[in-house]
């Protein structure tokens, strides 16, 4: 099976590769802008590929004729996209257009991923059948991707994640469990948000689900995140408590004393039951998450 992944320098892109490289099964491609900043090279092949260029994505799929297509590329900064709307529907939205088409096209099969904030969190944690309400830009890009797969005639799956979190080859990349240990570290005063609540994903567990949909051509829309809901300062507390950092420079704060340009959902968390039924789906708690987090920073500083 051949399979391309887009967005291949992101965090869930780079644990694709680690997953898929060795398999005799697969043969594997691996696309993003720029040059690859994966830090293995062998097992499959690297090409840099702007998404937002059709014409690009037309030429480089119709090269490597891919069996299936897996979308990890987004614009995700949440603020930036509020800011940025352009460069949000470009990347969200218009890219995304390209590869359905040539997927339609050709009889490729689509994987492509989403987010929790679709929802407006009022009612959380959410099933597959529950309706959308998006509250900012970010979100209604993501949930127009949705829809863009939907109307075609392609086949697709929508996999839907909550804060991904895990070890990137590079370095420049965070997120909530590595900027919190980092941060702390370096002893830096962070502001963080006690009335939001999401169930943290181990990028590894979200890689996994995406393989499951290619290889078994799933379609539909699956909810794949962390088992456990909490609210984002209990995940930060948990790191700091994992890493034996002081919690003293963690300072509390509302959603509405951060003031941030795009709106959250309070929120969210997912049922994952269609996921572990149909991708045996089998999720690590944070806690797990985070050793396997350790081990790979460990064995990077040797």
């Amino acid at each position: 099976m051949k399979i391309v992944i887009t967005g291949s320098n992101g965090l869930l892109g780079q644990k694709l590769i680690y997953l898929m490289r060795n398999r005799p099964d697969i043969e594997l491609y691996a696309t993003s802008k720029g040059e690859n900043r994966t830090k293995e090279k062998e097992g499959y092949r690297y090409m840099s590929l702007d998404i937002t260029d059709e014409r690009s994505v037309n030429q480089v799929f119709d090269e490597l004729k891919p069996d299936c297509i897996i979308n990890t590329a987004a614009m995700t900064n949440v603020d930036e996209c509020e800011k940025n709307k352009e460069g949000c529907r470009k990347l969200n939205m218009e890219a995304v257009t390209y590869m359905t088409r040539w997927a339609e096209t050709n009889k490729a099969h689509l994987v492509h991923i989403s987010t929790d904030f679709v929802f407006d969190g009022e009612n959380g944690p959410y099933r597959e059948t529950d309706k959308p309400n998006p509250l900012s830009y970010y979100a209604w890009s993501k949930l127009e991707s949705e829809h863009i797969l939907q109307q075609s005639k392609a086949s697709w799956a929508i996999l839907r994640t909550i804060i991904i979190y895990g070890v990137v080859d590079d370095a420049q990349r965070s997120n909530v469990v590595l900027w919190t240990k980092q941060s702390l570290e370096q002893h830096k005063k962070i502001n963080v948000i006690t009335d939001q609540f999401r169930s943290p994903t181990l990028a590894e567990d979200l890689a996994n689900a995406c393989e499951a949909a290619a290889l078994k051509r799933a379609k539909g829309i699956y909810h794949i995140s962390g088992k456990e809901l909490m609210s984002i300062i209990d995940i930060v507390y948990l790191v700091a408590d994992f890493f034996r950092l002081d919690k003293s420079y963690i300072n509390p704060v509302t959603s509405g004393e951060l003031n941030q340009p795009a709106k959250r959902p309070p929120k969210t968390g997912f049922i994952l039951d269609k996921a572990m039924k149909e991708l045996d789906y089998k999720p690590h708690s944070l806690m797990e998450g985070l050793s396997i987090i350790k081990k790979q920073l460990d064995e990077k500083s040797r």
